[in-house]
Order: C-alpha cells, then sequence, then structure tokens
C-alpha cells in the first residue's frame, strides 16, 4: 500500500497532512506518478510518503517517530552519537540506474533533505508479522539485547554494511555467510553505543554474518552447544538469502524520479540551488530573516537551534560544492563532499599521478578521518561544514589539524568575489558572515607543487594523532596533530637532517588548530639529537597553552609534548640519550645506517587492518534437572526489541489532544525565585500552560519523589536549593516547542538575606551541613587501632582520595505519559524502576485516594539506579498537569536536562591513615570518607554501610572510620549501579596499591597478604560471616590463578617489559565481595482457558532478563504435572507489564537479586496450582490414560461455571 499524506495536526503548525491509500495499480494508471507539482515525497520501508508543506526544522526521527508506526529509531543522545536513531537512507541515480545506502543518523538528518530517498528502519527488515531478519535472529541468539533500546539501531548499523558488502564483487560465500568481513561486521557498529549487553555478544552477532568467521570464536549462544561440530555449528545459523533481500529503494520511486518533478522550495522555505549563481542570488534576497546553510545538519548535534530559522539552502546540489577532482596538483574536495566520500576516494590505490610518499600522505589523511565521529555521520556530514564550525564557531575539528599540516588551501565566495587562500589564513580570519561560503579545499601533491628538496636521498615522513575517551566512535579529542617532515641523512655521520617540517595541532583548548612555526623553524636544518628534540619539546610545552577553563591543561600539554617524541625519536642515532633526564636514557638503532629513513607506525603500511576485539570463549556445564531454567534461551522479547516493535514508554502512540512537557530548572544554586516568563510572553504560540509548585490542588503536597528516609519537592517553592531543581513545567503541543519554551524561559532570582551555597563537602564540614545516617547504618570499628598503628612498620599518612560522579546514561532518558480518567483517576506509564513508590507520590501530589492512581511499567530501556527515585518527579509532574488541564500530557526529557537534573553517583572524599608491615600485611586503618549526598537525602543513608561492605573485603588488622553524609547545594544523589560498593572497594583497592608502591612490592603479593582468613572475617563482617565451609574466597583467588595460568603470563609480561622501553604490559586480579539482600517480591500465575499461561510480578524488566528467568522458572515448576504435551509450557508463558492495581507491593527492582526474588515466588504460586491440578489429572488419567495439558485445562473451566481463570497470588518472602 502506498500512502498519500498531506495531514495538518497540532503538533506542526505548518505541516499538513492528508491520508489516502492507493494501490500501486492505480499508480501505473497514472502514469509512473502520483505526485502533485513540487511535492516532498519519499519512501519509508517501501510505504509512499508525500507531504505538502511541512516546517523545514522537522527531522526525520520527528517524523518517523510521531506520524508513521515506525518507532525503531529512538531519541537517546540527540547529538548523532549514540547510534539509537540510526535509519538508512538510500539515493537512486537515474542516469547511473544506482542506488546507494548509507546510514544516518535520523535524529539530526532533516526531512526535507531526504525528498526522493527511501529510508529504511528495523521494522523494514522484518518483523513478527512477516518474519524477521536474519540479523535480528542472531542479535537475538547471541544474546546481544538487554534492555533492548539501542538494539533496532545496531540492526540497522550492520545492515547497512551487509547491503554495502554484498555489492562488492567479492566471491560468493557459503550459506548461511554473507560477503561482510569480519572487520567490517565489528566496524558497522564501532558508533552504536549500549550500556548494558557488552559488546562482546553484539559482536559475536555481527560477526557471524561475516565469510572469513572463526565459528570457534563466537561466544554463547541458543544456536548449538560446545560438543556440536563445526559444520553443525553453521548449519543451525539462521539462513541468510542475499538473493532474498529487502529491497531498500522501492520501484514506484524510481518512476517518480525518472519523471522529473521539481521540489517547491518556496513553500517549504527550502531551497536548492544548483549553480553557484542561484547560491549567490538567495544570499543576496534578505528579507531580514533567519537563513540556515545545510549539506547536513550534522553541526545540530553540537550546536543546538534556540531559536527557529525562517529558510534553509541546501548546499548539495551546486556541483562546484559537490566535485571531488584529482590531478598532479592535488586532491580538489567540494565543501559539500561528505567525510566518508573523502575516505573512500583518499584510500584509493590507483592514484597513479602520485608518487607513493604523497599517496601514504592522503592514505594517513583517510586513516585519520575514520576516527571522526560515526560511520552514520561521516556518510552525511561534509568537509566545509566540518571547516565553518572550526572557523566561526572554534569547533575542536581534526580535519582542520590534519589539513593544516599539508599546507591545504580553500576557495572563499563572498558576494561575487572569490579568494584562494590557505587553511591557516582561513582559520586565523574573522569568522565567516552569512554572505560567504567556503566552496572547496584543495590538498596540494607535495611532488607535483616543487614543495620537495631536489636531492634524491630525502624522505617525506607525515603521521596524523589524536587522543581522545574512546579512539573509534563520537568522542571529541583532548588534542590532535600531524606532523610532516623532509628528513636526509647527512654525508658526514650517521645523523638524520630535518630539511623541511610542518607542524599542526588542534583541539587543546584554543579557538583554532594552529601551525606550530616557532617549533619549524627551530627544526628546519637541524640534525637531530637527544639535545635538539629536548629542546624542540620545551618549545612545544610553551606553544601548546590550552585557555583558562579548558579541562586537563596538564594533559593536553604532555599529549603535544608526547606526539612530537613519538614521530622523532626513532630517527635519533643510537647511543645518545636526552638531557635532563627527559627519555630516562632511551636509545634506538639509527634508521640511516645503510638506507633510507622509514618512519615509525607502519608508515608504509597504512592499510594494515588493527585487531577490533580480542577474543574469548565462555563454557557453561548445564543440569537438565530442572529445565528449562538455566537453559540459555534466547530473551524474552529480544526478537521485538531488534526489530523495533518492542513498545516503551515514549513509543505509545500519543493520545488525542496529548500535550509535552519540559521542565523549566534553576541556573542558580541558592536563590529566591521570583518570576518565570517565556518569551517575554506569558503563553507563546504551542504553549498551553506553565504548571508550577502554586498549580498542586489544595489537598495535595508538593513532593516529587519519596524514600524511608525522606522525600524531594516536585518543584522549588519560592526558593531553590540547586542548580539543575526544577521550577517549573512548560506543556505546549509538541516536544520541540516544550523544550524550546523551557530553554528560553527567563528565570528572575534574587539573592537576598541567603548565605552562600554550600558547593563542596568541605564547607558543608564548616557549616556542619550533614544529613542523619540510621544507627544501623552507620558500622562499628573492627579491633585496637591504636594497637595495630604501633605493630606497624611503616605508615602512610593522611593520604587523600578523591572520586567524582557518574552519570547513569541510560539509553532511553527519563519518560512518562499521564492520561486523565473518569472519576478523577489517572492512568500514569513510567519508565521507572519502582512504581510502587511513583504510585504512592503520584496519589499524595494530586491529593488522591491511592486507588485512583493507576501506574503502568511494561519495559525500561536502561536504568542502573537512575529509574528509581529520579522518575518520580517526572511521572508525578504529568500527572499533575494532566489532572489539571484534563488533557494526555507526556513528557520525554533531552539528554541535556536529563544529565542536569538527575544527579548520578555520590562523590566523595577519602583521607586515610594505613599502618603495615614490611611484608606488606596492614596492622590497621583509619578513614576520613565524606559523601556529597546534594539537597535531598533520596537513598543515601545506604552509601554508607555498603561503603564499609566495599571496603571490608580485607583484612586490615583494625579499621575505626568517621563516615559524614554531607548536605551540599548540589542536585540529590541516588543508587548507582552498586551504590557505594564500587567506591568502597576502589577506596580499598587504591590504598592496597599505595602500600604495594610504598613497599615496592608486587601489587597480587600485598593483595594476597591481606586476604580474610575466616577469623578475621567474622570480625568484619559480624553476623553474617556464615560457616567456615562457606567462605570460599581464598581458594576461588588460589584456582583462578591455576585455571588462568597467571603466574606463568606474570613471568611473560615481565619478559615483555624487560624488552620493551616504551610499551607496558601488566596483569591484575581483585577480589570482590558483595553482600546479597532480598526483597519482598509479589507474583501471580493464571492459567487460561486455552492453556496459555500469564503471569504477573513485581519486578521490572530492565533489560536483566527478569522476564525470560521467570518464564523458565513458571514452565518448569507447572511441568511438575507430568501431563504429556507439556513439553513446550515455555512458549505458552507470557510475562506482562506492572500494573499497581493489579499487583501491589511491587517494591523496587535493584540490587541484582529481583528477577530470583520474582522466580521464587512464581514457583511458589506454581506448587499451589500444581497441588489444586494433580487430583483432576490423576482422575483423568484414570478414565483416559494419557492427560494432554490442553485437555486438563479445559476440564477445570468446563468445572467453573463462569470459565474464569484459575490463579495464585504469593509475596515472597
Amino acid at each position: 500500500m502506498i500512502r498519500y499524506l498531506t495531514f495538518a495536526l497540532n503538533c506542526y503548525p505548518t505541516m499538513a497532512i492528508r491520508l489516502v491509500s492507493q494501490t500501486r495499480g492505480v499508480l501505473s494508471k497514472m502514469g509512473g506518478t502520483q505526485t502533485a507539482t513540487g511535492n516532498l515525497v519519499f519512501a519509508v520501508n517501501g510505504e509512499r510518503f508525500e507531504l505538502p508543506t511541512i516546517d523545514p526544522s522537522t527531522t526525520l526521527l520527528e517524523f518517523l517517530r510521531s506520524h508513521t508506526p515506525f518507532k525503531s529509531v529512538k531519541l537517546s543522545c540527540g547529538e548523532g552519537g549514540c547510534g539509537a536513531c540510526v535509519a538508512l537512507l538510500s539515493k537512486y541515480d537515474p542516469v547511473l540506474d544506482k542506488v546507494e545506502d548509507f546510514t544516518v543518523s535520523s535524529c539530526l538528518t532533516l526531512l526535507c533533505s531526504v525528498n526522493r530517498c527511501s529510508i529504511t528502519t528495523s521494522e523494514g527488515l522484518g518483523n513478527s508479522r512477516n518474519g524477521f531478519h536474519a540479523i535480528h535472529k542472531r542479535f537475538t541468539g547471541f544474546h546481544a539485547s538487554q534492555c533492548g533500546y539501542c538494539t533496532p539501531g545496531m540492526c540497522v548499523s550492520l545492515f547497512g554494511a551487509l547491503v554495502n558488502a554484498e555489492k562488492t564483487n567479492r566471491l560468493e560465500p557459503p550459506p548461511p555467510f554473507s560477503k561482510l568481513t569480519v572487520f567490517e561486521a565489528e566496524k558497522a557498529v564501532a558508533g552504536n553505543i549500549c550500556r548494558c549487553t557488552g559488546y562482546r555478544p553484539i559482536a559475536d552477532a555481527c560477526k557471524s554474518l561475516a565469510a572469513d568467521v572463526d565459528i570457534e570464536d563466537l561466544g554463547l549462544n541458543s544456536f548449538w552447544r560446545k560438543e556440536h561440530s563445526k559444520e553443525e555449528k553453521i548449519s543451525k545459523l539462521p539462513v541468510y538469502d542475499r538473493n532474498d533481500e529487502v529491497c531498500t529503494f522501492p520501484e514506484f520511486l524510481k518512476m517518480e524520479i525518472r519523471s522529473g518533478i521539481s521540489f517547491d522550495s518556496k513553500r517549504y522555505n527550502w531551497y536548492t540551488p544548483a549553480s553557484v549563481e542561484e547560491l549567490q542570488n538567495l544570499l543576496n534576497f534578505d528579507e531580514g530573516t533567519g537563513t540556515k546553510i545545510v549539506v547536513s545538519n550534522t553541526g545540530m548535534g553540537y550546536y543546538k537551534e534556540l531559536e527557529p530559522y525562517d529558510r534553509y539552502i541546501d548546499l548539495k546540489h551546486i556541483p562546484e560544492l559537490s566535485m571531488l577532482r584529482i590531478d598532479q596538483t592535488g586532491v580538489e574536495i567540494g565543501a559539500a563532499v561528505t567525510i566518508s566520500k573523502i575516505i573512500e576516494t583518499l584510500k584509493n590505490e590507483n592514484q597513479h599521478e602520485f608518487r607513493p610518499t604523497d599517496r601514504i600522505i592522503l592514505q594517513k589523511l583517510a586513516n585519520h578521518m575514520e576516527k571522526i565521529a560515526t560511520g552514520f555521520i561521516r556518510s552525511t556530514a561534509s568537509v566545509g561544514g566540518n571547516l565553518v564550525m572550526a572557523q566561526r564557531k572554534y569547533f575542536p575539528s581534526d580535519i582542520a589539524a590534519i589539513l593544516l599540516a599539508v599546507d591545504s588551501t580553500v576557495d572563499i565566495m563572498s558576494g561575487h568575489q572569490f579568494k584562494k587562500i590557505t587553511l591557516e589564513e582561513f582559520l586565523e580570519g574573522p569568522p565567516l558572515d552569512s554572505n560567504s561560503i567556503l566552496i572547496s579545499v584543495k590538498i596540494p601533491n607535495w611532488a607535483s607543487v616543487g614543495k620537495l628538496s631536489p636531492e634524491n636521498n630525502t624522505t617525506l615522513l607525515f603521521e596524523t594523532y589524536r587522543a581522545s575517551p574512546r579512539p573509534l566512535g563520537n568522542a571529541l579529542p583532548y588534542l590532535n596533530a600531524a606532523f610532516l617532515a623532509e628528513v636526509s641523512p647527512t654525508k658526514t655521520s650517521d645523523g638524520v637532517l630535518v630539511n623541511h617540517c610542518q607542524m599542526a595541532f588542534g583541539a587543546y583548548g584554543t579557538k583554532h588548530a594552529i601551525r606550530a612555526r616557532t617549533i619549524e623553524k627551530f627544526l628546519t636544518g637541524k640534525l637531530l639529537s637527544s639535545d635538539v628534540l629536548y629542546k624542540a619539546i620545551k618549545l612545544v610545552r610553551a606553544a601548546v597553552v590550552p585557555e583558562d577553563g579548558t579541562a586537563n591543561p596538564a594533559y593536553r600539554s604532555s599529549l603535544a609534548a608526547g606526539f612530537l617524541f613519538e614521530f622523532f625519536s626513532s630517527l635519533i642515532d643510537s647511543g645518545t640519550e636526552i638531557s635532563n633526564g627527559f627519555s630516562n636514557g632511551y636509545t634506538s638503532t639509527s634508521l640511516f645506517k645503510h638506507s633510507k629513513p622509514v618512519q615509525n607506525n607502519n608508515q608504509h603500511y597504512p592499510n594494515k587492518i588493527p585487531t577490533m576485539l580480542s577474543s574469548g570463549k565462555q563454557v557453561l556445564q548445564l543440569s537438565k534437572s530442572y529445565n528449562p531454567v538455566g537453559e540459555p534461551i534466547t530473551k524474552s522479547g529480544a526478537a521485538i526489541q531488534a526489530s523495533g516493535e518492542a513498545v516503551y514508554v515514549d513509543d505509545i502512540p500519543s493520545p488525542v489532544n496529548c500535550l509535552h512537557g519540559a521542565f523549566i530548572y534553576s541556573r542558580k544554586p541558592l536563590a529566591w525565585v521570583k518570576s518565570i516568563k517565556l518569551n517575554q510572553k506569558p503563553f507563546p504560540d504551542g504553549v498551553a500552560a506553565v504548571i508550577s509548585s502554586k498549580d498542586i490542588p489544595d489537598h495535595g503536597k508538593n513532593v516529587g519523589s519519596r524514600t524511608g528516609f525522606g522525600a524531594e519537592p516536585l518543584f522549588a517553592d519560592d526558593q531553590t536549593h540547586c542548580a539543575g531543581q526544577r521550577v517549573a513545567l512548560v506543556v505546549a503541543d509538541t516536544q520541540k516547542l516544550a523544550d524550546m519554551a523551557a530553554n528560553s524561559a527567563v528565570v528572575s532570582y534574587g539573592m537576598e538575606n541567603l548565605e552562600p551555597p554550600i558547593l563542596s563537602v568541605e564547607e558543608a564540614v564548616k557549616r556542619s551541613s550533614f544529613f542523619d545516617v540510621p544507627p544501623f547504618f552507620r558500622g562499628k570499628p573492627v579491633g585496637d587501632i591504636s594497637k595495630g598503628m604501633d605493630e606497624a612498620d611503616n605508615k602512610i599518612v593522611s593520604a587523600e582520595i578523591r572520586l567524582g560522579s557518574q552519570y547513569y546514561f541510560y539509553m532511553e532518558t527519563q519518560t512518562a505519559l499521564a492520561i486523565a480518567d473518569e472519576d478523577n483517576c489517572i492512568v500514569v506509564y513510567s519508565s521507572v524502576q519502582c512504581p510502587e513508590y511513583a504510585h504512592g507520590v503520584i496519589a499524595k501530589c494530586l491529593g488522591v485516594p491511592a486507588h485512583n492512581v493507576r501506574v503502568i511499567t511494561r519495559r525500561v530501556g536502561g536504568g542502573f539506579g537512575g529509574k528509581a527515585m529520579h522518575a518520580m518527579p517526572i511521572a508525578t509532574a504529568c500527572a499533575l498537569a494532566a489532572q489539571k488541564l484534563q488533557r494526555p500530557v507526556r513528557m520525554y526529557l533531552n539528554r541535556k536536562t536529563d544529565m542536569i537534573v538527575t544527579g548520578g553517583r555520590h562523590p566523595m572524599k577519602i583521607t586515610y591513615t594505613v599502618g603495615f608491615k614490611s611484608d606488606g600485611k596492614i596492622t590497621a586503618l583509619q578513614l576520613e570518607i565524606l559523601i556529597d549526598a546534594g539537597i535531598a537525602i533520596d537513598v543515601s543513608p545506604i552509601i554508607v554501610p555498603n561503603v564499609l561492605n566495599g571496603l571490608k573485603k580485607y583484612d586490615w588488622g583494625a579499621l575505626s572510620f568517621d563516615i559524614k553524609l554531607c548536605k551540599t547545594n548540589s542536585t540529590s544523589k541516588s543508587a548507582m549501579r552498586a551504590p557505594g560498593e564500587v567506591q568502597g572497594s576502589y577506596i580499598a583497592e587504591a590504598i592496597i596499591e599505595r602500600v604495594a608502591s610504598t613497599l615496592s612490592l608486587e601489587v597480587d603479593s600485598v593483595r594476597n597478604v591481606n586476604l580474610h582468613t575466616y577469623n578475621s572475617l567474622k570480625s568484619f563482617y559480624e553476623g553474617s560471616a556464615g560457616e567456615p565451609v562457606e567462605y570460599t574466597l581464598p581458594s576461588i583467588w588460589d584456582q583462578l590463578a591455576v585455571s588462568s595460568s597467571f603466574n606463568q603470563r606474570i613471568e611473560m609480561m615481565n619478559e615483555f617489559n624487560r624488552r620493551n622501553k616504551w610499551k607496558k604490559r601488566g596483569i591484575s586480579r581483585v577480589p570482590i565481595v558483595h553482600e546479597v539482600l532480598l526483597r519482598p517480591t509479589p507474583g501471580k500465575v493464571s492459567i487460561l482457558n486455552d492453556g496459555s499461561v500469564v503471569v504477573e510480578v513485581g519486578g521490572i524488566e530492565l533489560g536483566q532478563g527478569l522476564w525470560t528467568k521467570v518464564k523458565q522458572m513458571v514452565a518448569y515448576a507447572l511441568s511438575l504435572i507430568q501431563c504429556n504435551g507439556d513439553g513446550d509450557l515455555l512458549d505458552k508463558v507470557r510475562v506482562i507489564q506492572a500494573d499497581t492495581l493489579s499487583l501491589i507491593q511491587g517494591g523496587l527492582t535493584a540490587g541484582s537479586t529481583t528477577s530470583e526474588s520474582s522466580c521464587e515466588v512464581v514457583r511458589l504460586c506454581c506448587n499451589i496450582l500444581v497441588e489444586r491440578l494433580t487430583t483432576l489429572k490423576e482422575k483423568l488419567q484414570k478414565q483416559t490414560g494419557n492427560v494432554q495439558w490442553e485437555t486438563l485445562i479445559s476440564k477445570i473451566s468446563g468445572v467453573h461455571a463462569k470459565c474464569e481463570p484459575i490463579s495464585e497470588f504469593l509475596l515472597y518472602p
């Protein structure tokens, strides 16, 4: 079916859509087109969409999620950096009759830019109705999906690589493989972030499609067992049939493109000039409106649009900006050419116009560009956009730095004037005005332009460098650099002469990349020696100085020095030493004794493919006694997560008249809130209301979250107590309008009669600002600290450790949907780890009985503790707005707001004094720990015992501590993935390593000597040490050493370190102790008339496989009735969403034990059901012999007049 859309809805004031379904038969009767002149036309998963008008700022993601059923594209970071929103974009060239396929970030891609294009999402690959794609099945079978929020994007990224690999002329691989290589398969998802699964199963799922995969290297999966042969394993993989692949570009759209119907630019305020002259006319035609020049709009990921633009000019169709020309003078690249196209061109081996040295330069430039952003960004991002952002907005560009080092030039159009200048002049010049356009950039051919010395014995060396938080994926650099040097051997000695050099540094905390002219001048003509290099490094440290306010300034400067040393050190003659001990006597064999110099780092092998991931194996021994419990079955819902059909809160279709919310939050840590204004108007167009504490009903309370320790307000009243505290909620027709209104809100603050805010734990101590910790959480000291210190041979006194906070970074940000119901009731769909708690808070805030509130949670797109207490205010705010306005209200926090208002892990300051023997045995440890809890207590008191539990994994002899929970004017901190235990374990290891370093001992030996004996364990874990046979840590420690060949590997490592001056290896083993706690968990098992089983549990599916484990337990427990045909009970079981009015007392899903508690409670439920059914089963067995499961259940239904399903409800433990 083809869709014709011309609709008019509230969400887009300038958009009009009308839905008319037509068959393809009608299409053919219309001569191959049914397009009204100039309309925006595109296809999504083979369906045709036509829009007569639309807001040009609308992104592809906004349209797909708001106006199509295809919700697999997810909004996560909103910056093109996570891959959750990836879609496949296909373009058709009617001249070449060729389709180009590449992945894009739909959250940045503007909808008008996909005119006459085809979009494929994960639903388009396959689904539960028409059958899943092989990619979906392999992600499912290799257990490559947990919360599943990122999985559809992963699948599309892999599909994009698969489609392009199949276009190559490689040999046809045997089934079930594709033409993909392992390297391409791994690299396909290099830009996709997953926060819970871990990349091993994801990589396995991707590699399983590669023709060159080692099948034995693939990890645990549901397809085969260890004992299967290689052939059996291959045969059990899901079928991939390249002849039955998804059509990425439908024929009807090709026909319309061939018809040549134009696009009405004026109607959409989207202009696509086809020549430089047209572009000049558009730029000169100034109506005083805001104009945005775009190629791909990827810059919006870094520089957010705070105000809408009136018109857009797309440069992709101008030949001068889209050309890529290679000749003897160099490579000329149009400003609109994508980074991916440049990489492909520069890597082309058939560049006969260039000498080998020039080809190496181009290939190294391409290699560096592959580290920039992600594949789905590079496929659309342009070189011109990157350089203009670097010039106008001081973007930390890699491309600017590496092109600067090779003397690149640029062509600029200003009005009707054209000029060619160097890239250095371009970067240092004033920002381009609105009438100036970057046309092209040129990389010179060094041989042809005469920049090389005429001597035959010279060698051109070139290398680029980049240091960033992650080597691959969307990570901005701490520093980038590129060095080019022409060197030659001297005739009188074995030294190396620097004839010429060029150096560029960028992204180190300055406005733009720079040429290091001082260092270039110093080195040119110099004979390289350690002393010369040392002086050059001093000059680098003086030149590369980050501006004030730059993070890690010393590290960035040291990187610059390190990169320069790495580039030149191998050229220094052997036997020399760098002065002042810089290199600690580093020596290197001269590269010029008998031949020309060869650069380090595979200078002449730029295409060498690095290993992306290390290999490993996991072997599990399974028991059949409790089948299917313990079986590595596929995760419940994994297939629909991969296809994008799994419904998360923000995927629920918006009800009629739905509004969207966005928080206005405080920018001050402590201030009076005097007023809130939106754009100097009470209610701008599209904004329905501003909800604050004043809108809370008279019988309600200003509460946004609540724990057993205390509550946190939903909104600040007259005073805000931290930056990031919620002040109000803007409610508007669309999420975009709400976000823009909240960003533009003007909050008037007052500072009168207020003390300075408390912004550090030290200040909290000075002003005695603490939260109370219940006595049973405070812990008790162990042993005699004075005696322990006296017994010590050595002491470290008042050492300090500081631990920062950590953001949760769940892929799905905080979200909720509230719908007002009859009789003053309200239904809230919330992505929360504890619906029961959210239920109570909503009822208290609205001032209604708890039975008027219903909270529903199906699944959560990642939590890590951040969806526990901090999800409640989002649900409560939506409920409050929905009740007041009597309209549905939903909210999906953008990533920036989520990071600001949500808090995170608790920062700490630790001061310790430790006494220890000469063999490393610690005799006493004294600690002062200051914990920053923020402005509200939340669950912070539990951090204290958890820190102690993590610390006590070692026998400290005597342990004394003073732990304070500090109240500061910062966002309240909450539980995050092993809260307190992570910090406690880190503190313990930091102390152990400091002791080992002080004594010059191996850290492993210090760890070993401080492991608990059973007697010391009883002292530290009073009441929970268990029996002596239960204490297995020492035996596990020894077994690990044997099974991992730990000692042999240490010897190998030491030998490697002796032979290598700069590369070092290390290995360690670290003990971990975790206290297992069980929480009460309810459960309900119902058997329906047809024998299918419905299960409800209090635990929430966060991706940890809770539903899967529960299904397995129910199937096992019900199979104990031993009916014929009950072997497939697993397929009859469905676990359904949590509903606080259906199953009360659901509790909190946390602590890594909720799955086990849920399994136990459903087992108890099943036991009761089995007991009830056994009598009837035995009676039927006497009558008919064999009893089928369905027959047994049908008899039960027949007995009951009302035919009600039987159920059992329990609370465990």
